[in-house]
């Protein structure tokens, strides 16, 4: 095959520059193999600067992930920073265990310091929130953490945090974006190489923190298997679980040490089917109480309990669930501050903060929202993001959230009860609710914006047999939410969808939640019903969607 001129004259271009030899030997065998369709797609355009950063496959060109993207990008920062006038502090830099990331990271302490400030990089891979905390306990003007969190194998990422120790929002993601384009040729970027590196004392400053969260006097008996998925979690959670006075989780040896290949999972996130299977026959063989796991950069916990009607007699928890266990056993004590979800996130979070007295708080997904709301307490998101410290990590920490789960679990089997007979005392208090997703993974962008444009053409007037009551178009925005490519139906008793595309992958996502008023004796009945109803709603929902 012959390149188009143009796409090799970029590709040429890009060599010319490039300071990795491994990316310039990938791009050189493309080259002279021809391959127009990976080199064209290469340089169709470049990674784009948002909310979370950057994402996408670790390879050579401007629309990949490599040093060439991760140098721009740095000194974008840098002129943003500078711009502001906030320099008065360094830069945190902390990275994963995926490929180049321990390389990218350097390359962003390099730029900062050739910028002329100051730069502080972790001395090891560590879980994301371990920045997120660092900010705040170094006064850091920004933070950096390179990680692809849950993505696949093949990709990296790039998250930008600013001095508050929340991720960036509007506008700064666009004027970072502005400052990234107006870097010039990598030779006019300056680099140092002075910059300086922490390590176990930023690590232990976070650790004596999450210990402070479990009283002296706080039940401390349970078993626990646990699984970092081959991320960089668990001599954290190990050293966390022990400071907190928990007996260390049993680990699951083929997953306990980082490895960017996720070799033993298809896909290196807990929420997949399939992912926490190793963890859950840790469990049964151990005869353990909980089976928990943290995704790739910890920042993500997921939980699992023996359930007789469960096949393999073991359930993982949605992430909703989760999230009203926690919010329920903080809220209960804690009349003072704001809980806060997203608006794909369940409804409950809401009435257990009223019932409580606690101010509740809507916001959109992600954690660059909810970690900024003014007074949080607790704040969560269905995918298993939960921030039970806000006042130490303003973002998701799966390392405080699991010392917080092994908590809540000892505190239930002290009384002979377990999380399931927890989440019945939700459904028999607040009501049973249930919530499921539709996700449509795709090739080709284009779909999802059909889909939505479908969907607004042409809105459902029911779905599963509830009418709908209420649309909303998120993309208007309005005075509670900044405007978000999305739609929110309200369905009849208290049901409702929220739909919308993924930030961070090729997916189109839809979230279902119906509500079933409980007695004592009906909750298995309603646990039934709910099921029939949210497979209605997702049937209907798929066709008028048409995905």
């Amino acid at each position: 095959m012959t390149v188009n001129d143009d796409v090799r004259a970029a590709a040429e271009a890009w060599l010319s520059e490039d300071p990795d030899p491994d990316t310039r030997a990938e791009l050189r065998e493309l080259l002279d193999s021809g391959d127009e369709p990976e080199l064209a797609d290469r340089f169709a355009g470049t990674l784009e600067f948002g909310t979370a950063g950057l994402r996408g496959a670790v390879a050579a060109g401007p629309n990949r992930m490599n040093r060439m993207v991760v140098i721009r990008a740095a000194a974008g920062l840098c002129a943003y920073l500078q711009a502001n006038g906030l320099t008065d502090g360094p830069v945190l830099i902390g990275y994963d265990a995926r490929h180049k990331s321990d390389v990218f990271a350097q390359d962003t302490a390099a730029v900062v310091r050739g910028a002329g400030l100051e730069a502080v990089l972790l001395d090891r891979p560590a879980p994301t929130p371990v920045i997120a905390f660092g900010i705040g306990h170094l006064k850091a003007v920004a933070g950096v953490v390179v990680t692809a969190s849950h993505n696949p194998p093949q990709d990296n990422g790039y998250k930008v945090y600013l001095g508050d120790g929340s991720q960036i929002v509007p506008p700064a993601d666009s004027e970072i974006a502005a400052a990234i384009e107006a870097v010039g040729p990598m030779a006019s970027v300056p680099r140092g190489d002075d910059w300086q590196t922490i390590g176990d004392e930023l690590l232990d400053a976070y650790l004596d923190r999450i210990a402070t969260l479990v009283p002296a006097d706080a039940p401390r008996e349970l078993t626990v298997a646990y699984t970092p998925l081959h991320g960089v979690g668990r001599v954290l959670v190990e050293n966390a679980v022990e400071r907190a006075g928990f007996a260390v989780p049993a680990v699951v040896a083929s997953q306990a040490d980082p490895d960017p290949d996720f070799p033993t999972v298809s896909f290196p996130n807990p929420e997949e089917p399939g992912a926490i299977d190793a963890a859950l026959e840790l469990a049964r063989s151990q005869g353990a109480d909980l089976a928990v796991a943290n995704d790739p950069d910890a920042d993500r916990c997921a939980v699992a309990v023996p359930d007789p009607s469960a096949e393999g007699g073991w359930r993982m928890l949605r992430g909703d669930e989760l999230g009203a266990l926690l919010g329920e056993f903080l809220l209960s004590s804690r009349p003072d501050g704001v809980a806060a979800c997203s608006i794909v996130s369940s409804s409950l979070l809401g009435k257990i903060a009223a019932a409580y007295g606690v101010r509740y708080a809507e916001t959109l997904t992600g954690f660059k929202w909810i970690g900024r709301v003014p007074g949080l307490v607790f704040g969560y998101e269905e995918a298993l993001g939960y921030c039970v410290d806000p006042a130490a990590v303003k973002d998701k920490d799966g390392v405080s959230t699991l010392v917080r789960v092994l908590q809540l679990g000892a505190g239930a089997k002290a009384e002979g009860r377990t999380l399931l007979d927890l989440l019945d005392d939700l459904a028999i208090k607040y009501g049973l609710h249930a919530t499921d997703q539709l996700s449509a993974r795709v090739e080709d962008l284009s779909l999802i914006a059909a889909a939505m444009d479908r969907l607004r053409a042409t809105p459902p007037t029911s779905l599963g047999g509830h009418a709908v009551e209420r649309v909303d178009d998120l993309s208007e925005g309005s005075e509670a939410l900044p405007p978000t490519d999305g739609l929110r139906y309200t369905l009849s008793e208290g049901a409702r969808v929220v739909v919308r595309p993924s930030g961070t992958e090729p997916k189109l996502k839809c979230y279902l939640e119906v509500v079933i008023p409980v007695s004592d004796s009906d909750v298995a009945a309603a646990r039934t019903q709910a099921a029939e109803e949210l497979a209605a709603i997702k049937k209907d929902l798929a066709a008028a969607a048409g995905i």
